[in-house]
């Protein structure tokens, strides 16, 4: 995730705390959709697409808290 843009990230790892536990948070439910995925954590088809539409709603909102601190 924003592989293009690490400075940035890191920039804003340290000095925004909202983005922070965002981010942390994309990062758990990424680890969780590739267990269900891999079949290390058993998971129904219903509960694994909830799991990636939350892990997407995470995040486009990290994804405009980047291109705000961009335009700012």
């Amino acid at each position: 995730m924003f592989e293009n843009q690490k400075d940035q990230v890191e920039v804003m790892l340290k000095n925004n705390d909202e983005f922070r536990r965002l981010y942390n948070q994309h990062q758990q439910l990424e680890k969780r959709v590739l267990a269900a995925e891999n079949g290390t954590a058993p998971m129904e088809d219903l509960a694994l697409n909830e799991l990636k539409r939350e892990k997407l709603r995470t995040k486009d909102q990290l994804t405009r808290m980047m291109e705000q601190s961009q335009a700012a």
